[in-house]
């Protein structure tokens, strides 16, 4: 039994870190790799130290291995390296540093192109290809794909970052790399070692009371697990002195004026002239 206090005690530290000490859920099987998971946090400052090689096409391969949609495959990467194309996905990412000083940065591009070169060749009319269900699915395997890298990454000690902000954009993201038409940059993804500064603390999340429902979705409690998270997150921005002290502020933030949305709103416009029709 005392064998078992050690691992428990590091559970338990782990998901403290992740809800906080209020809201910790029953403990339960564990090992390495959940314990890696609960870690992570999205970094944004970076050594200039390089990848190991071949841990890129380790990472693609982990990526590939996730589910994919009836296997259509639909996800494609481009990395680069190249300090001039990271500047201009830095400005696009409106001027996110990290974006130019991680040494390796993924776009992460729904490619609708492979399948339409295959409707083209063989001469059969893809008649769903149109469709936002279609789309929707490219873009679910996509995130699929990257969330499968992010968790190999990290276990070769690697830091990432989620850089949605690519839709700010996505025309000029396409010029960039001269993408394909119906092809499109879901996200980008920033890769490299964290500096000391840059590992920073876990994020607390929402208490698992206002997330996992049982049989029937029940908000009864929703209010309260709200105020008991924006308590937690008040504390966790006063520590590292985060504007938006509490998580309904943030979403208050992000989701209230259009101005936030950073030219996103004008999306539909802009997949259509990348060669998307979506109906």
């Amino acid at each position: 039994m005392d064998s078992l206090a050690p691992a428990l005690d590091a559970q338990k530290e782990a998901l403290t870190r992740r809800y906080g000490p209020a809201s910790l859920p029953a403990t339960g099987p564990w090992n390495d790799t959940i314990a890696r998971m609960l870690e992570h946090r999205s970094v944004r400052s970076y050594k200039p130290d390089a990848v190991p090689p071949g841990a890129l096409e380790t990472i693609i391969a982990a990526a590939q291995s996730a589910a994919t949609s009836s296997n259509m495959q639909w996800t494609s990467v481009v990395a680069t390296t190249d300090p001039a194309k990271k500047k201009v996905l830095a400005e696009i990412a409106g001027n996110q540093k990290h974006v130019e000083q991680c040494p390796l940065f993924l776009c992460w591009v729904a490619d609708m192109n492979r399948h339409a070169t295959i409707s083209a060749t063989e001469q059969v009319e893809f008649e769903t290809m149109p469709f936002l269900e279609t789309f929707m699915v490219a873009c679910i395997d996509v995130a699929l794909a990257a969330q499968n890298a992010v968790v190999a990454a990290e276990s070769m000690g690697l830091s990432t970052l989620y850089i949605g902000a690519m839709r700010n954009d996505p025309e000029r993201v396409a010029e960039v790399f001269n993408l394909p038409k119906q092809s499109f940059v879901v996200f980008g993804m920033c890769l490299g070692y964290a500096t000391e500064q840059g590992f920073g603390e876990v994020k607390p999340r929402l208490a698992q009371g206002a997330i996992l429902h049982r049989e029937q979705y029940d908000s009864s409690t929703a209010h309260d697990e709200r105020k008991a998270h924006d308590e937690e997150m008040m504390r966790f921005s006063a520590r590292h002195e985060l504007q938006a002290g509490t998580w309904t502020q943030r979403v208050l933030n992000r989701l209230g004026p259009l101005k936030s949305m950073q030219g996103r709103e004008r999306m539909r416009a802009a997949l259509s002239r990348l060669g998307f029709e979506i109906r």
